[in-house]
């Protein structure tokens, strides 16, 4: 494994969200209350987060469907004495919602659910304002224009400082940035996931609106301990993704790894340092946001930001794995219904 200086590694070169500079590096907190499975114990998560902090990760980024308010809440106990050092993001626009039979998730983009939603976070999050605050899903039953004036009204209030959309078309981005400018799109980008390069990316550059990263190391896919699907959690969200729930996809999507794993090695780094600073090298304008719960694997993440590795090695990572290299689509069916991304023809 590669280290690096935990402060050099997030303080080498900061980038740019709107009015924020941010480390190149941000901690995706999800992963402490939601999607994978049982949540770690609160208090190992504010490890986790107070080690980011010390480590000079600036960009914290959670939402309001994140164990139903929860993240939030752990989120804005922990970091509220340092709220004053760091760019807090948070998403509303899809949240849980009360019925008799429980919480459920609900995509809802009217203006007053996402007025309701900005004003909840806020106060889950113990702050006066989110600093980057996106819509979560585009609500295909509300224009886009509806809700992003709602944010844009938010922000005149000065509840929020900038606001963001996450997996959203570059179509639907125009749309949004013709009403009030957006600093961030925040979609899932990995070696494994390329959909943002079809458009959105480029929309992103021509807009002046940063990309924000998510599952950067591929729901942990290009890490040096994949998933053994077999043993995940009921309620872990890979279940239901076909690259790793169907077993012919995973098991060539294993042996593709074998490649990666090789090449991080020649490369005198870990898989996933590799995958982040693959990520990093596609331009400035990215800011991957991995999640983690484990100390060791955030300061693993990190050391990828002072990674300087051959440009050829870069290249290969990026022939080797790829959309026509692995097999499955990223979403079930039902799933893809739910985002506004473009996709690679079949």
């Amino acid at each position: 494994m590669t280290e690096a200086s935990p402060s050099k590694t997030t303080r080498a070169a900061a980038r740019r969200i709107g009015p924020f500079s941010v480390s190149p590096i941000g901690l995706g907190c999800m992963n402490f209350s939601h999607a994978y499975g049982t949540p770690p114990p609160p208090e190992q998560a504010e490890r986790v987060l107070l080690a980011a902090l010390e480590a000079g990760v600036t960009l914290f980024d959670t939402a309001a469907l994140y164990g139903f308010g929860g993240n939030e809440k752990l989120v804005g106990r922990v970091l509220a004495p340092h709220r004053d050092r760091i760019v807090l993001s948070s998403k509303g626009g899809m949240a849980g919602v009360p019925f008799d039979d429980g919480m459920k998730r609900v995509i809802d983009g009217r203006p007053e659910a996402v007025r309701r939603n900005c004003e909840d976070s806020l106060k889950r999050l113990g702050t006066e304002v989110i600093d980057l605050y996106y819509l979560h899903r585009w609500d295909k039953a509300v224009p886009i224009e509806e809700s992003v004036g709602e944010m844009a009204r938010l922000k005149a209030e000065g509840k929020i400082r900038a606001l963001g959309l996450s997996e959203v078309s570059a179509a639907t981005l125009r749309r949004a940035h013709a009403v009030h400018p957006i600093a961030a799109v925040q979609t899932e980008y990995s070696l494994w996931t390329r959909n943002a390069e079809i458009a959105v990316l480029a929309a992103c550059r021509e807009l002046g609106a940063a990309f924000v990263a998510f599952s950067p190391v591929a729901r942990g896919y290009l890490t040096a301990a994949p998933p053994v699907v077999s043993e995940l959690d009921a309620k872990d969200i890979r279940r239901g993704m076909p690259r790793f729930s169907e077993p012919a996809h995973w098991a060539a999507n294993l042996k593709l790894r074998e490649g990666f794993v090789a090449l991080a090695r020649e490369a005198g780094a870990t898989p996933a340092q590799l995958a982040l600073a693959w990520l990093l090298a596609q331009g400035e304008d990215i800011v991957p946001i991995p999640g983690t719960t484990r100390v060791d694997h955030l300061l693993e993440d990190l050391g990828a930001a002072t990674l300087r590795l051959p440009a050829a090695v870069i290249e290969r990572a990026g022939a080797l794995v790829n959309h026509k290299s692995v097999s499955g689509p990223r979403y079930s069916a039902q799933a893809s219904s739910e985002v506004d991304t473009e996709t690679f023809e079949a």
